[in-house]
């Protein structure tokens, strides 16, 4: 082979394999880098209802950005070990499985490395009502929170501190930032004192007085409160927002605010969902 013919088989290569490149390139973006399920009832309170609709378009969207696959369902009979293995990231938008094989599917899926995000009334649970504690396990154990205890009115902004900016859910916040109106909540266990609790985002007390009411119990003038935290035993995170406002007095059911409002708010929880949906 003379020094021609091999400079010019040499040129044929290079350009071969710099066209496959792109391709190749193409190839592994198109590649999602994981797979969220987001498990929702959406019935009952217009609040909740409203969230849950907003939260499926709001998460599909982060999909495409983001390079992960979002579906949803409303079936809780999916809480089943074959069809949880198709998922790295599981959701609760509002509600909690009630069944008992629906329970022991999830718990034994979160002991095996799964990951997990509830909001807002997912970690509800309060005797008497129609979502009584009696899950010891979720409640107590995994959330930690215990039984509700009790709430703001009406749905209003709060300033919350970031409690540790070091972790990969907090990553790029600053030191508080303003989140979207929430309906937020008071929980009886003082997740303070849960060594395997680690708390990520609460109230800061440039928020008080928190809540318009008309009760006055309903409205916070001082205390500690929790709002996003995670279990270290676990891969999961529960975020309390997830409650818009609504035109009740009016008797619309309008919707007078969106939970992804917040720029901070979403970047907590697209953080959220990259390192839970990528990290092992």
């Amino acid at each position: 082979m003379t020094m021609l013919t091999r400079l010019r088989t040499y040129i044929f290569l290079l350009m071969i394999c710099l066209l496959c490149v792109p391709l190749c390139t193409q190839a592994q973006t198109d590649k999602p880098a994981f797979r969220v399920i987001g498990f929702f009832t959406a019935r009952n309170d217009q609040a909740h209802i409203s969230f849950v609709h907003e939260a499926n378009t709001w998460l599909a969207a982060a999909a495409q950005e983001h390079h992960f696959v979002y579906d949803s369902t409303q079936d809780w009979n999916n809480l089943n070990a074959t069809f949880l293995a198709r998922y790295q990231v599981v959701l609760f938008l509002d509600t909690r499985p009630e069944e008992i094989a629906q329970r022991a599917a999830f718990e034994a899926y979160m002991k095996n490395g799964g990951a997990w995000v509830g909001f807002h009334f997912a970690g509800f649970a309060l005797t008497p009502s129609a979502y009584p504690q009696n899950w010891d396990w979720y409640h107590q154990e995994f959330l930690g929170a215990g039984e509700y205890k009790s709430n703001t009115w009406r749905p209003t902004e709060a300033v919350l501190r970031v409690e540790d900016r070091q972790h990969p859910a907090t990553r790029g916040l600053g030191a508080t930032f303003e989140a979207a109106p929430n309906e937020w909540y008071c929980w009886k266990n003082d997740l303070r004192k849960n060594s395997d609790i680690k708390v990520l985002l609460s109230v800061d007390p440039s928020s008080f007085p928190l809540g318009t009411g008309p009760k006055p119990h309903e409205i916070w003038h001082r205390g500690d409160y929790p709002v996003a935290w995670t279990n270290t035993k676990y891969r999961m995170m529960y975020i309390n927002m997830g409650h818009n406002d609504i035109d009740y007095e009016g008797k619309t059911n309008r919707t007078l605010s969106s939970s992804f409002g917040s720029e901070g708010q979403n970047d907590f929880l697209i953080n959220t969902l990259m390192w839970l949906g990528k990290g092992k």
